[in-house]
C-alpha cells in the first residue's frame, strides 16, 4: 500500500499521441487499476476523496484529465467515441493492460465506449449515474440547474448530484468540505471543452432505431449504480442499462440524485468492493 491519498498524491503526466495527460495514481500496486472517468465540467479534483481513498485500500485508483480537461493539453472531441479513444490512448501509454473502469455520467457514456472500442483492456465496469446512447432525458432538470447561478459557485455541484432536501443539503456540503481539501487542483473545464462535452452529450443522446444494440457487445461484468430521483440523466436510463447490457446488475440508493455514490460513501464502496473482487462470469 502507498502512503499517497486522494489529497497528497503528486500529479504525473504522460504523453501521447501529442496529448500531455495529467493524472494520479496512488493506492494498492499490484492490483487491477480502477480508472476513474469524471462527470461534465469535472476535472480529477472533482472526485470525492471518500470514494477514491476507500477504494484505494484494496486495489490502484488512476485519475486523469481527458484530452483538453484540467490540466491535460490537447482538444475536447465533441462525442463520446473520440473521448473513448483519448481515453485508450492515456491507458496504453502508461502501460496499463487491463484495468477495471469507473465512469460517472458522461464518463460512464466514456467507459462503455471504452468497453466498445477496446474490449480486451476492459475486466469490469461500474458506471454511475449515466445512462445508454439514446438516453431517456425527458425529465432530465440539467438544463435548468447548470443554468441557474449560485452562491457560492461551488454549490452547483450540490444542486448537480444530490436532491434540493434536508438530507441532500448536508450530504452536499460534506462532499465539498471533502473535494476541497487538496490545495494544488487543476484549472476548471474551459469554456470551449464544456461546449464540446454538452455538444458530445446531445448526439450521444440522439434517439434512432437499435440505438441500444451496441449494449448486447459488451459482455463484461458491469454494476450500474443510480440514485432513486437522478435529476441529471433521469434513474430509468440504470434500468435501461441492466436491462440490455449481457451481464449487469443495478443498484438504486434511497432518497438520492445523480451522485448517489458521494451521499452514501461507505455503502458504494462496499457493494463495489464486492463486485470488482468477485469472480468475473462469462
Amino acid at each position: 500500500m502507498t502512503n499517497y491519498t486522494h489529497d497528497t498524491v503528486s500529479t504525473q503526466f504522460v504523453e501521447a499521441n501529442g496529448i500531455r495527460f495529467a493524472y494520479r495514481r496512488f493506492g494498492k500496486p499490484g492490483s487491477v487499476p480502477i480508472v476513474m472517468n469524471i462527470h461534465f465540467r469535472g476535472t480529477m479534483d472533482h472526485w470525492d476523496p471518500a470514494v477514491t481513498d476507500g477504494l484505494a485500500l484494496q486495489r490502484e485508483v488512476i485519475l486523469f484529465d481527458n484530452a483538453g480537461i484540467g490540466a491535460s493539453s490537447g482538444v475536447t472531441p465533441a462525442n463520446i467515441p473520440g473521448m473513448a479513444t483519448d481515453a485508450i490512448t492515456f491507458m496504453t501509454a502508461l502501460g496499463v493492460g487491463k484495468a477495471d473502469l469507473l465512469g460517472y455520467s458522461i464518463g460512464g457514456k466514456v467507459a462503455q465506449e471504452i468497453a466498445v472500442q477496446a474490449p480486451d483492456l476492459v475486466r469490469k465496469l461500474v458506471l454511475v449515474g449515466t445512462g445508454p446512447r439514446g438516453a431517456d432525458t425527458a425529465a432530465s432538470r440539467s438544463a435548468e440547474i447548470f443554468s441557474a447561478t449560485y452562491d457560492p459557485p461551488e454549490h452547483l455541484w450540490i444542486a448537480a448530484h444530490f436532491l434540493p432536501n434536508a438530507a441532500g443539503r448536508e450530504a452536499g456540503l460534506k462532499y465539498l468540505e471533502r473535494k476541497f481539501r487538496r490545495r494544488d487542483r487543476s484549472p476548471e473545464v474551459s469554456e470551449a471543452s464544456a461546449a464540446a462535452q454538452y455538444a458530445a452529450i446531445v448526439k450521444s443522446n440522439e434517439k434512432s432505431d437499435g440505438v441500444w444494440d451496441y449494449l448486447a457487445t459488451i459482455h463484461h461484468p458491469v454494476l450500474v449504480v443510480d440514485g432513486s430521483n437522478d435529476r441529471i440523466i433521469p434513474t430509468v436510463n440504470g434500468f435501461i442499462l441492466q436491462q440490455h447490457l449481457p451481464n449487469a446488475q443495478l443498484i438504486i440508493y434511497p432518497d438520492s440524485s445523480h451522485g448517489p455514490f458521494y451521499q452514501y460513501p461507505d455503502l458504494f464502496l462496499a457493494h463495489t468492493n464486492l463486485f470488482l473482487d468477485g469472480e468475473c462470469r462469462t
